[in-house]
């Protein structure tokens, strides 16, 4: 495991990570300041609200502290690219949604670390050795931020060989997915089905109530439909890999990295449903 561990992973979450900064634009950043009230009910709904769920779910589950500490990081992910991909599915707001996972990708320097760290002292007792916030933090940043960086500035300075590799980057990203998530399953196979009738019902419960509770809130705060969409998905499709990855890096795997695997397979399903019942339900939505 080691090589899989301190390469392959770190290598397989940084690549997709550029893929996402192929993907944007300056615009994606700047919308931000043009439409404020979308992304704020957005980014409280993800950065502080999914927290707090997970965390009281956790409280009152009784699940086994690693399996608890991975609800937590799996919670303190941002949105992934499916987020984007199944907005547009949806006929959400696509804009909104990219511009979500664009920037809290980026605020997950800040926010994983934060939110981990007091996790593992709440759940797990003590401090750990090699966990501390700026450790955390610098971890995310390598792997997260900067080729998010990288991806925007490829695009910006290279557009033409952006908008080509793109669609390939992105099909890369997907078969990396799958390989990280086999991989998690792979190394917890022979505990699995106890470990998903431990964690798949309280990753279940995390994903169904996030949407909702995003999708009401968005509902009283936001401006249209489209946006409660975006925002709802965003809230419920995680950045699965991310939360492996941290999982592993920090903590060896093991249990901590159940949650995050179970919900990357919940999510799909969950979406999707939530997708069928729009299109049937769209009228009385509105």
């Amino acid at each position: 495991m080691g090589v899989v561990t301190d390469v392959v992973l770190p290598l397989a979450l940084a690549f997709i990570m550029f893929a996402l900064g192929l993907g944007l634009t300056f615009d994606d950043f700047a919308r931000v300041a043009t439409r404020p009230r979308d992304f704020v009910v957005g980014a409280l709904s993800q950065i502080v609200l999914l927290p707090v769920v997970a965390f009281l779910l956790v409280s009152l589950w009784g699940l086994p502290p690693e399996l608890a500490l991975g609800v937590m990081i799996i919670a303190a992910a941002p949105g992934g690219v499916t987020s984007n991909l199944l907005t547009a599915f949806a006929r959400g707001d696509v804009a909104l949604s990219i511009s979500l996972t664009a920037i809290i990708s980026l605020l997950s320097v800040i926010t994983i670390p934060l939110i981990v760290v007091f996790s593992y002292s709440q759940l797990i007792g003590g401090e750990a050795n090699n966990v501390s916030v700026t450790g955390t933090a610098l971890s995310v940043f390598v792997i997260v931020t900067i080729p998010v960086v990288l991806g925007v500035a490829v695009r910006r300075l290279a557009a033409g060989f952006a908008t080509r590799f793109e669609p390939l980057a992105r099909n890369i990203s997907a078969g990396l997915f799958v390989v990280v998530l086999a991989g998690a399953i792979l190394q917890e196979r022979a505990n699995l089905v106890e470990y998903f009738v431990q964690a798949g019902l309280v990753t279940l419960t995390l994903n169904v109530v996030m949407m909702v509770l995003a999708y009401s809130l968005a509902r009283v705060f936001a401006s249209g439909l489209q946006q409660r969409v975006a925002i709802s998905l965003e809230c419920g499709l995680q950045n699965g890999t991310l939360a492996i990855a941290v999982s592993v890096l920090l903590f060896g795997g093991g249990l901590a990295t159940v949650p995050a695997a179970t919900y990357s397979l919940i999510m799909f399903a969950t979406a999707l449903i939530f997708i069928a019942f729009l299109r049937r339900n769209v009228v009385a939505l509105e």
